[in-house]
Protein backbone atom coordinates (compact mmCIF):
# COMPACT_ATOMS: atom_id res chain seq x y z
CA UNK A 1 0.00 0.00 0.00
CA UNK A 2 1.21 3.51 -0.77
CA UNK A 3 2.71 5.61 2.06
CA UNK A 4 -0.34 7.91 1.86
CA UNK A 5 -3.37 5.82 2.67
CA UNK A 6 -6.56 6.58 0.82
CA UNK A 7 -9.39 7.88 3.02
CA UNK A 8 -11.66 5.16 1.60
CA UNK A 9 -9.39 2.25 2.60
CA UNK A 10 -11.52 -0.87 3.05
CA UNK A 11 -11.96 -1.60 6.71
CA UNK A 12 -11.99 -5.37 6.18
CA UNK A 13 -8.43 -5.26 4.86
CA UNK A 14 -5.28 -5.62 6.93
CA UNK A 15 -2.62 -2.98 6.39
CA UNK A 16 0.89 -4.22 7.11
CA UNK A 17 3.43 -1.58 8.04
CA UNK A 18 7.04 -2.61 7.51
CA UNK A 19 10.19 -1.18 6.03
CA UNK A 20 9.83 -1.03 2.21
CA UNK A 21 11.63 -3.74 0.24
CA UNK A 22 13.87 -1.22 -1.55
CA UNK A 23 15.05 0.20 1.79
CA UNK A 24 15.83 -3.27 3.17
CA UNK A 25 17.69 -4.21 -0.02
CA UNK A 26 19.69 -0.95 0.07
CA UNK A 27 20.74 -1.50 3.69
CA UNK A 28 21.81 -5.06 2.90
CA UNK A 29 23.80 -3.88 -0.12
CA UNK A 30 25.59 -1.18 1.86
CA UNK A 31 26.45 -3.62 4.66
CA UNK A 32 27.70 -6.24 2.19
CA UNK A 33 29.95 -3.62 0.53
CA UNK A 34 31.23 -2.40 3.89
CA UNK A 35 31.94 -5.99 4.92
CA UNK A 36 33.83 -6.65 1.70
CA UNK A 37 35.78 -3.42 2.24
CA UNK A 38 36.69 -4.57 5.74
CA UNK A 39 37.94 -7.86 4.27
CA UNK A 40 40.14 -5.93 1.82
CA UNK A 41 41.59 -3.86 4.69
CA UNK A 42 42.35 -7.05 6.66
CA UNK A 43 44.31 -8.33 3.64
CA UNK A 44 46.36 -5.10 3.43
CA UNK A 45 46.93 -5.02 7.21
CA UNK A 46 48.09 -8.66 7.30
CA UNK A 47 50.60 -8.11 4.48
CA UNK A 48 51.90 -5.00 6.24
CA UNK A 49 52.26 -6.69 9.65
CA UNK A 50 54.48 -9.48 8.32
CA UNK A 51 57.02 -6.83 7.24
CA UNK A 52 57.31 -5.58 10.86
CA UNK A 53 59.02 -8.17 13.09
CA UNK A 54 58.18 -6.18 16.23
CA UNK A 55 54.45 -5.86 15.46
CA UNK A 56 51.86 -7.92 17.39
CA UNK A 57 49.62 -10.55 15.76
CA UNK A 58 52.49 -11.92 13.70
CA UNK A 59 51.18 -15.49 13.85
CA UNK A 60 47.68 -14.76 12.44
CA UNK A 61 49.15 -12.35 9.87
CA UNK A 62 51.63 -14.95 8.62
CA UNK A 63 48.91 -17.57 8.50
CA UNK A 64 46.69 -15.34 6.38
CA UNK A 65 49.42 -14.28 3.98
CA UNK A 66 50.46 -17.90 3.51
CA UNK A 67 47.24 -18.43 1.53
CA UNK A 68 48.08 -18.03 -2.15
CA UNK A 69 46.43 -15.41 -4.32
CA UNK A 70 43.80 -14.95 -5.57
CA UNK A 71 42.30 -17.20 -2.86
CA UNK A 72 43.39 -14.90 -0.04
CA UNK A 73 41.66 -11.89 -1.55
CA UNK A 74 38.58 -13.83 -2.64
CA UNK A 75 38.27 -15.49 0.76
CA UNK A 76 38.57 -12.26 2.76
CA UNK A 77 36.18 -10.34 0.50
CA UNK A 78 33.65 -13.18 0.64
CA UNK A 79 33.93 -13.50 4.42
CA UNK A 80 33.50 -9.74 4.88
CA UNK A 81 30.51 -9.62 2.55
CA UNK A 82 28.89 -12.59 4.32
CA UNK A 83 29.41 -10.90 7.70
CA UNK A 84 27.81 -7.70 6.36
CA UNK A 85 24.82 -9.69 5.11
CA UNK A 86 24.42 -11.41 8.48
CA UNK A 87 24.46 -8.04 10.26
CA UNK A 88 21.78 -6.78 7.85
CA UNK A 89 19.58 -9.83 8.41
CA UNK A 90 19.94 -9.49 12.18
CA UNK A 91 18.92 -5.81 11.99
CA UNK A 92 15.89 -6.74 9.87
CA UNK A 93 14.98 -9.44 12.39
CA UNK A 94 14.97 -6.78 15.14
CA UNK A 95 12.69 -4.40 13.19
CA UNK A 96 9.07 -3.94 14.22
CA UNK A 97 6.26 -4.67 11.77
CA UNK A 98 2.68 -3.62 12.48
CA UNK A 99 -0.46 -5.21 11.04
CA UNK A 100 -3.62 -3.12 11.49
CA UNK A 101 -7.17 -4.25 10.70
CA UNK A 102 -10.65 -3.35 11.89
CA UNK A 103 -10.51 -6.30 14.30
CA UNK A 104 -7.00 -6.28 15.79
CA UNK A 105 -3.48 -4.89 15.89
CA UNK A 106 -0.52 -7.26 15.64
CA UNK A 107 2.99 -6.16 16.55
CA UNK A 108 5.77 -8.48 15.37
CA UNK A 109 9.44 -8.41 16.28
CA UNK A 110 11.98 -11.25 16.27
CA UNK A 111 9.31 -13.49 14.73
CA UNK A 112 7.19 -13.06 17.87
CA UNK A 113 3.77 -11.49 17.56
CA UNK A 114 1.69 -9.59 20.11
CA UNK A 115 -1.99 -9.39 19.21
CA UNK A 116 -4.46 -6.85 20.63
CA UNK A 117 -8.18 -7.01 19.93
CA UNK A 118 -9.72 -3.75 18.79
CA UNK A 119 -11.89 -3.35 21.88
CA UNK A 120 -8.78 -3.43 24.10
CA UNK A 121 -7.08 -0.50 22.35
CA UNK A 122 -8.47 2.81 23.56
CA UNK A 123 -5.74 4.99 22.04
CA UNK A 124 -2.48 4.80 20.12
CA UNK A 125 0.36 7.28 19.58
CA UNK A 126 4.05 7.64 18.89
CA UNK A 127 6.22 8.71 21.81
CA UNK A 128 9.36 9.71 19.94
CA UNK A 129 10.49 6.49 18.27
CA UNK A 130 8.16 4.26 20.30
CA UNK A 131 4.70 3.05 19.33
CA UNK A 132 2.40 2.97 22.36
CA UNK A 133 -1.02 1.33 22.73
CA UNK A 134 -3.21 2.29 25.70
CA UNK A 135 -6.30 0.66 27.19
CA UNK A 136 -9.24 2.40 28.86
CA UNK A 137 -7.49 2.39 32.25
CA UNK A 138 -4.53 4.36 30.84
CA UNK A 139 -2.41 1.22 31.05
CA UNK A 140 0.16 0.66 28.31
CA UNK A 141 -0.70 -2.48 26.42
CA UNK A 142 2.50 -2.14 24.41
CA UNK A 143 5.48 0.16 24.00
CA UNK A 144 7.71 -0.86 21.11
CA UNK A 145 10.59 0.87 19.35
CA UNK A 146 9.28 1.80 15.91
CA UNK A 147 11.45 3.06 13.04
CA UNK A 148 8.55 3.16 10.57
CA UNK A 149 7.41 6.33 8.82
CA UNK A 150 5.53 8.28 11.52
CA UNK A 151 2.95 9.81 9.17
CA UNK A 152 2.19 6.47 7.58
CA UNK A 153 1.67 4.86 10.98
CA UNK A 154 -0.70 7.64 12.06
CA UNK A 155 -2.64 7.54 8.78
CA UNK A 156 -3.01 3.76 8.98
CA UNK A 157 -4.44 3.77 12.49
CA UNK A 158 -6.84 6.60 11.68
CA UNK A 159 -7.92 5.00 8.41
CA UNK A 160 -8.89 1.84 10.30
CA UNK A 161 -10.88 3.83 12.83
CA UNK A 162 -8.57 3.74 15.85
CA UNK A 163 -8.23 6.71 18.18
CA UNK A 164 -4.84 8.26 17.39
CA UNK A 165 -3.12 10.97 19.46
CA UNK A 166 -0.35 13.20 18.14
CA UNK A 167 1.46 12.85 21.48
CA UNK A 168 1.15 11.06 24.80
CA UNK A 169 -2.13 12.37 26.28
CA UNK A 170 -0.82 11.63 29.79
CA UNK A 171 2.72 12.97 29.42
CA UNK A 172 2.16 15.56 32.16
CA UNK A 173 1.30 12.78 34.65
CA UNK A 174 4.79 11.30 34.51
CA UNK A 175 7.22 12.02 37.35
CA UNK A 176 10.92 11.31 37.37
CA UNK A 177 11.74 8.36 39.59
CA UNK A 178 14.28 8.65 42.40
CA UNK A 179 15.07 5.97 44.93
CA UNK A 180 12.42 5.34 47.61
CA UNK A 181 10.13 8.11 46.47
CA UNK A 182 6.62 8.14 47.97
CA UNK A 183 3.38 7.56 46.10
CA UNK A 184 4.29 4.23 44.52
CA UNK A 185 2.57 0.90 45.27
CA UNK A 186 4.37 -1.53 47.56
CA UNK A 187 7.17 -3.31 45.73
CA UNK A 188 7.37 -0.80 42.86
CA UNK A 189 10.46 1.00 44.20
CA UNK A 190 12.39 -2.27 44.37
CA UNK A 191 11.48 -3.08 40.77
CA UNK A 192 12.43 0.42 39.61
CA UNK A 193 15.78 0.14 41.42
CA UNK A 194 16.53 -3.16 39.68
CA UNK A 195 15.45 -1.71 36.37
CA UNK A 196 17.64 1.39 36.84
CA UNK A 197 20.67 -0.85 37.33
CA UNK A 198 19.88 -2.71 34.10
CA UNK A 199 19.51 0.57 32.22
CA UNK A 200 22.86 1.82 33.53
CA UNK A 201 24.55 -1.40 32.44
CA UNK A 202 22.73 -1.33 29.07
CA UNK A 203 21.57 -4.86 29.83
CA UNK A 204 19.28 -7.08 27.79
CA UNK A 205 16.13 -5.36 26.60
CA UNK A 206 14.23 -8.53 27.49
CA UNK A 207 15.15 -8.18 31.16
CA UNK A 208 14.14 -4.51 31.13
CA UNK A 209 10.86 -5.42 29.41
CA UNK A 210 10.10 -8.07 32.02
CA UNK A 211 10.46 -5.53 34.83
CA UNK A 212 8.23 -3.10 32.93
CA UNK A 213 5.57 -5.81 32.80
CA UNK A 214 5.97 -6.48 36.53
CA UNK A 215 5.45 -2.77 37.22
CA UNK A 216 2.38 -2.76 34.98
CA UNK A 217 0.85 -5.49 37.14
CA UNK A 218 1.24 -3.11 40.09
CA UNK A 219 -0.50 -0.34 38.16
CA UNK A 220 2.69 1.60 37.36
CA UNK A 221 3.43 2.84 33.84
CA UNK A 222 7.09 3.57 33.17
CA UNK A 223 8.89 5.28 30.30
CA UNK A 224 12.61 5.83 29.76
CA UNK A 225 14.49 8.89 28.64
CA UNK A 226 18.30 8.83 28.41
CA UNK A 227 18.42 5.96 30.91
CA UNK A 228 16.24 7.93 33.34
CA UNK A 229 12.92 6.46 34.42
CA UNK A 230 9.63 8.35 34.57
CA UNK A 231 6.46 6.86 36.05
CA UNK A 232 2.75 7.42 36.47
CA UNK A 233 -0.13 5.41 37.88
CA UNK A 234 -2.86 3.90 35.75
CA UNK A 235 -6.53 4.88 36.10
CA UNK A 236 -7.24 2.26 38.78
CA UNK A 237 -4.37 3.46 40.96
CA UNK A 238 -4.59 7.21 40.32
Amino acid sequence: MDDRLAPHVRMDKTTVLAQPAWSVALVHLVLVLLGAGAGWLVRILAKWLVTLPWAPMQGPAELLTSVPEPWLTVGLLSAGAALGLIVGLMAQYEELSVAVSNERITLTRKAKGQEFARDRVAQAFLDGKQLVLLDEDKDELARETCELNAQRVADTFRAHGYSWADEDPYKNDFRRWVSDMPGLPQGANALLKARAQLLDKKSSTEEIRELREELARLGVVVRDEKRRQYWRLNQRRA
